[in-house]
């Protein structure tokens, strides 16, 4: 190993050790922490910094530009905490985290459906901030197992860590997005839930450009057709960082009627539009650093 990976390794330990011993602070003081921290990441991280507002310019042309930076200003705060709330997902026990989840809707869904008409049910989970919390809300608060896809970490020992946190509740299974989908197939066939990320720029393959605030976006039509291979319900589940670290709140919502159709590009049109109606709720813990509109029509310019 060449001292500059070294150091960078010992970086990563030195800031994973750092994180463990945040789980033992109360969540008030991590919010605390995060706000301080959120503001000095939006001078840092300038490459996010671009990207957050070239998306909130995209989305929402018609607000004005300061607007716009306060809005972005805030999702870093969020973003940070989000982070620091994982040493408490991660290392906290489970009856803590409990207590510190406000579960919101039909949180049996699940276990009904499959009780009594044999439908698996896809949990559809946009990327907000607290997207974390509800993983761990569907793997603490209700009784279906679950299963989901994960990308691969770069570096070996956050991956061992962010697998080890997210399959620590015991009932869970994630597979590598990398890997084939038939074990993930069987998985939903023998009884789980899908645990099902939605909302990402995964490129042109398997997608169609669908209005994302108005905006062709590369969307995946998986959610729709392995929805309607499977027969599968399909259940929003949205996650929301209560302000001063009171915990979070879970919406386990009514499945999406009519949803899935025989038209899976209609189907990704219409969960963009419901995404964005949570959007507008709380705006500021969406995840607008991630390049959502990175895969552009052919012959259409970058955005980024």
């Amino acid at each position: 190993m060449s001292v500059k990976n070294a150091l960078k390794e010992g970086g990563i330990r030195l800031a994973l050790g750092i994180l463990w011993l945040m789980h033992f602070l109360p969540l008030p003081v991590l919010a605390a922490i995060a706000r301080g921290m959120g503001a000095l990441l939006y001078k840092l991280a300038k490459s996010r910094r671009r990207v957050g507002l070239r998306n909130l310019e995209l989305c929402f042309p018609q607000m004005p530009l300061a607007e716009r930076e306060a809005l972005l200003r805030a999702h870093f705060a969020w973003l940070t905490q989000s982070l620091l709330d994982r040493a408490v997902l991660w290392w906290a026990s489970h009856e803590r985290i409990k207590r510190l989840i406000q579960v919101e809707g039909d949180i049996d869904l699940a276990e009904r459906e499959m009780q009594t008409t044999g439908r698996p049910t896809m949990w559809l989970c946009p990327h907000f901030v607290g997207l974390d919390v509800a993983g761990a809300a569907i793997l603490l608060c209700q009784k279906r197992p679950g299963a989901s896809i994960y990308q691969t970490q770069s570096n070996p020992l956050m991956d061992k860590l962010m697998k080890r946190g997210r399959l620590r509740f015991g009932n869970a299974e994630i597979f590598p997005r990398s890997d084939s989908v038939k074990p993930l197939l069987r998985a939903i066939k023998d009884g789980r839930g899908f645990f099902n990320l939605p909302d990402m720029d995964f490129g042109a393959k398997d997608a169609a450009f669908v209005p994302f605030f108005g905006v062709p976006a590369a969307t995946l039509l998986a959610p729709s057709r392995m929805a309607r291979m499977m027969n599968m319900v399909v259940q929003p589940v949205i996650a929301e960082l209560l302000p001063g670290g009171r915990g979070w709140r879970v919406r386990f919502m009514a499945p999406l009627a009519n949803f899935p159709t025989k038209d899976a590009e209609s189907d990704a049109a219409r969960m963009n539009q419901f995404i964005e109606g949570e959007i507008l709720k709380q705006p500021a813990q969406y995840l607008w650093v991630h390049k959502r509109f990175k895969t552009r029509p052919e012959g259409e310019a970058g955005f980024y």
